[in-house]
């Protein structure tokens, strides 16, 4: 109902101004009907795709930008960087702005190896060498497996491919997580990273302001009712999104619902891509990970999921609790960013994380930003990217 309400309102007020940010030609960009190859041709570059199968049998699609457009080739092989995306996304997020303001295609233009990852569970990743997706099996994972066997499968496939022993992480909401799970628990796989850059951090989830977090008060036992066991927001096509967002009126749910989610910047988005941002969401998880994700809502301590009784934890941990993960055994190089209109990752829980990062290079908060201006900011290659990459060169 609080939905409908603030939509109506949005409505009245906002259509007045709806053709400042709409395509008014009330056409779809391109780039909503292709999947992550294409949209990275369209552009001008040059697409490598790869499956890489997990120690546990999931089938994982990487997407490969090897240089940039002009195809300059630098004296040797290029630095290496690997981008890890959020939750209910894909590797998408790096490229849906134009490409002089995505990170993907700008990493590429200043001379880096560009590799993007598809968690499993999402659009591209939901292939197993023995289960179906059918099956309750297949679903039950959690950033804990992300963390444990599709960033290691990854890099290696990486290293393989590229001769470099070593690669920068960039990591968005979840992303980050899955770097902070893996670089403080695999010492050997940490060994690889240069330097780990972590934009919107999701460590603690204790102080989150968005109204959809209330959403985690709800008992498990309700949650599933509502969305199953198994996957959550499977996308299965593009219409429902395109209808909305590339409509000139109705286009103002999808900033609505983004704003409350988020929170409010929107002066910062292109209104006039919505239908390419969402063409691109929700991707779908695992009910389990969002059950992780309930773990971690208000409380103190960051640990791995809890399986629900002694016994299973004792099964899956050889011990009674989940194991807790400690941050300060990071010894990655790492510099994280967060936004002051954030009400998804606060900075009362970004604060949380700082004293516990012992390597931590640099932080900047940035008092207007929301947690999508990470990846979609008009700003964000001013504010964020070019840092990014000057600390890149530093730490090469």
């Amino acid at each position: 109902m609080w939905l409908v309400l603030t939509t109506t309102c949005c409505l009245i007020c906002g259509t007045l101004n709806a053709d400042r940010f709409f395509n008014l030609e009330n056409e779809a960009n391109p780039e909503v009907w292709m999947n992550i190859s294409e949209i990275i041709t369209y552009n001008g570059y040059p697409s490598e795709e790869y499956d890489v199968t997990t120690q546990d049998g999931y089938i994982l699609s990487v997407n490969r930008i090897p240089h940039g457009r002009r195809g300059a080739r630098s004296p040797g092989p290029r630095p290496v960087v690997y981008l890890q995306h959020a939750l209910f996304a894909d590797n998408a997020s790096w490229l849906e702005n134009y490409a002089n303001g995505s990170l993907g295609f700008l990493l590429a233009d200043a001379g880096y190896d560009v590799w993007m990852g598809n968690s499993r569970g999402n659009t591209w990743s939901r292939r197993h060498r023995t289960l179906s997706i059918t099956e309750e099996k297949f679903w039950a994972f959690s950033f804990d497996e992300m963390a444990k066997y599709d960033l290691p499968a990854i890099v290696d496939l990486i290293v393989n491919k590229t001769g470099q022993e070593k690669l920068y992480f960039i990591g968005h909401s979840l992303g980050t997580t899955i770097g902070f799970v893996a670089f403080s628990t695999m010492p050997e796989l940490a060994q690889r990273i240069k330097m780990n850059f972590a934009l919107g951090p999701v460590v603690s989830f204790k102080y989150p302001t968005g109204i959809f977090t209330s959403f985690f008060l709800l008992p498990n036992s309700i949650i599933k009712g509502i969305f199953g066991t198994k996957g959550v927001f499977l996308k299965t096509g593009k219409e429902p999104a395109l209808k909305i967002c590339n409509n000139k009126i109705l286009w103002v749910i999808c900033s609505e619902f983004l704003s409350l989610w988020a929170g409010y910047d929107k002066k910062n988005m292109n209104m006039s891509r919505m239908d390419v941002y969402m063409s691109h969401a929700p991707t779908g998880s695992s009910m389990q990970n969002i059950l992780h994700i309930k773990q971690l809502y208000r409380s103190d301590e960051f640990r791995a999921y809890d399986w629900g009784s002694e016994a299973e934890n004792m099964h899956h941990y050889n011990q009674s609790r989940p194991p807790l993960y400690d941050l300060t055994a990071m010894k990655v190089p790492t510099a994280m960013w967060a936004g002051g209109h954030d009400v998804l990752v606060t900075f009362r829980d970004v604060a949380r994380v700082i004293p516990q990062i012992r390597n931590l290079q640099y932080f900047d908060l940035l008092p207007d930003w929301n947690h999508f201006d990470f990846i979609w900011g008009l700003d964000a290659p001013q504010k964020v990217y070019s840092k990014i990459i000057a600390l890149m060169k530093s730490y090469s």
